[in-house]
């Protein structure tokens, strides 16, 4: 963006995006007894938790009116006046239609929070009135419409923010410094695995489709370019699942992901990317998927990055960032403040020594922010491998399996799931918390393959085909040969997948 303000400056000096955007407002403010006016297009769920947002920020700049919203449907737009009187005391002016609000001279900034696929029209409708804009992500789900916007704010030089969760974070600002400083050496891959078990943004009770009526609100104006089609209250709030509002998780969880992995390299947008995925779990009304995965190389940094979410499964959420001296794991979904290092002791390959730190066994160390208290171990309670959420705080009642700390309920260290479920794992599923091993918490993090003994080792033959035919064996037509080694040992029946 060809100004004075970066994005990136805009997220380095904020502490909330809202609290960024008044503060950045200050200086086209004559005068300190001004107060900036703020307005708000959409007024829906996401909404509201940006009016959350400026009232936690006006602790700390509390120069700003909460001046009008704006919201095609009415019901929305007499909670959004409702919620704002409650939060500031003061109702503010209410608009149906975004023209109308941005027609106030006196407005200074906007907040956009309407589906997807308004964002890039609205945003370009905004700059282009004149004020400074905070929109939330995606920017845009369509090349065309993201021009749109980009050229809108280049033209005019006014202040966006796009609301790309988590880059005000001290932890991941933290986890940044920890690789520019070269810490764990050269960065060469990002994992990240969010998942979720559950419809996501689907509910056949939603509240909303059952209670709006078409005349309440624009329908026509809420397609905002798109193809024209009959009135459909679930598109209209459960936007995210159809692929012409939305991309989905690619919208969603992955514009998060992918604008950290660029935070933490100080990067933009990768050489390449190839993903797949589909509608694996939930079969409704859905046209986006529920399951993705994509793979991402930077040329230049020499970083292969992979994204994976599935809301089929909730086990194993986790970022990993790998580097040639060490290993920055973080437990958890999006947004978990659990940081974990873990050091490379040696690297070579027979009498190629790259290095030796003769380190011995090795301890993940929780990473720290000054002044915000980190994971921490707990000795009277550990965790089973099997069950993440046992013996943490994480809520799955919110938009994220997040997990927090208290200090009455620690977090627990990475050694306490690892990424392999082992028999004696799925054993103590559910039940009392289990000895401490006396394994090397490196293990513990990453956990060695299991090796048996040669008298334990059991081999299958197949039986000898007949000269020219191709055959297939069946199942009992395998015949286990126990080693010489070993006594004989009773036959086991062979499970079917053995079957061609």
């Amino acid at each position: 963006m060809e100004q004075d303000i970066s994005r990136r400056d805009v997220i380095r000096n904020s502490g909330a995006a809202a609290l960024t955007l008044s503060a950045l407002s200050y200086s086209r403010v004559l005068g300190a007894n001004d107060r900036i006016q703020i307005g708000q297009i959409g007024c829906g769920h996401r909404a509201e938790g940006h009016r959350k947002m400026l009232k936690a920020a006006s602790k700390s700049a509390p120069k700003f009116d909460f001046r009008s919203v704006c919201d095609i449907w009415s019901v929305n737009r007499k909670r959004g006046a409702d919620h704002v009187a409650s939060l500031f005391g003061e109702r503010p002016k209410e608009y149906q239609y975004s023209e109308d609000l941005l027609a106030d001279r006196d407005l200074d900034a906007v907040l956009i929070a309407t589906g997807d696929h308004q964002h890039a029209r609205i945003l370009a409708e905004v700059v282009r009135a004149g004020k400074d804009c905070y929109c939330e992500k995606p920017m845009a789900n369509t090349l065309d419409d993201a021009k749109f916007a980009r050229d809108a704010v280049r033209e005019t030089g006014r202040v966006l923010q796009m609301g790309s969760q988590w880059l005000s974070d001290p932890y991941q600002h933290r986890v940044r410094e920890i690789i520019r400083n070269g810490e764990i050496g050269k960065v060469v891959s990002i994992s990240q695995s969010w998942n979720y078990n559950g419809p996501r943004w689907h509910d056949p009770k939603e509240a909303n489709v059952a209670a709006i009526r078409e005349q309440d609100t624009d329908w026509k104006r809420w397609l905002l370019g798109r193809e024209e089609r009959p009135f459909d209250p679930q598109a209209y709030f459960e936007f995210r699942i159809f692929k012409d509002f939305s991309g989905g998780i690619t919208d969603q969880w992955y514009s998060h992901g992918s604008g950290l992995a660029h935070f933490y390299l100080d990067t933009f947008i990768p050489d390449d990317t190839v993903a797949n995925g589909g509608i694996f779990a939930w079969h409704d009304v859905r046209q986006n998927p529920d399951t993705f995965q994509c793979v991402s190389t930077f040329q230049e940094k020499e970083v292969l990055y992979s994204y994976s979410t599935t809301f089929g499964n909730a086990y194993g959420d986790h970022t990993i960032i790998r580097g040639t001296r060490g290993t920055l794991y973080s437990p958890g979904g999006e947004g978990s403040p659990q940081w974990w290092r873990l050091p490379e002791p040696k690297s070579g390959w027979r009498t190629n020594q790259v290095f030796d730190l003769h380190l011995g066994k090795v301890k993940p160390e929780p990473i720290t922010v000054p002044g915000i208290e980190g994971p921490r171990r707990s000795a009277s309670r550990t965790t089973c491998p099997i069950t993440p959420t046992t013996g943490s705080n994480v809520s799955s009642a919110g938009r994220r399996r997040t997990a927090t700390s208290t200090p009455d309920t620690p977090m627990p260290s990475p050694w306490s799931w690892p990424p392999v479920a082992t028999a004696k794992a799925r054993r103590c599923a559910g039940t009392a918390p289990r000895k401490r091993s006396s394994r090397s918490e490196e293990h513990r993090l990453f956990p060695a393959p299991k090796r048996y003994s040669a008298s334990r080792v059991r081999r299958y033959t197949l039986p000898p085909l007949s000269a020219g035919v191709a055959s297939t064996p069946s199942p009992r037509s395998l015949t286990p040969r126990t080693s010489h080694c070993a006594p004989a040992r009773k036959t086991l029946a062979l499970p079917s997948v053995f079957a061609m």
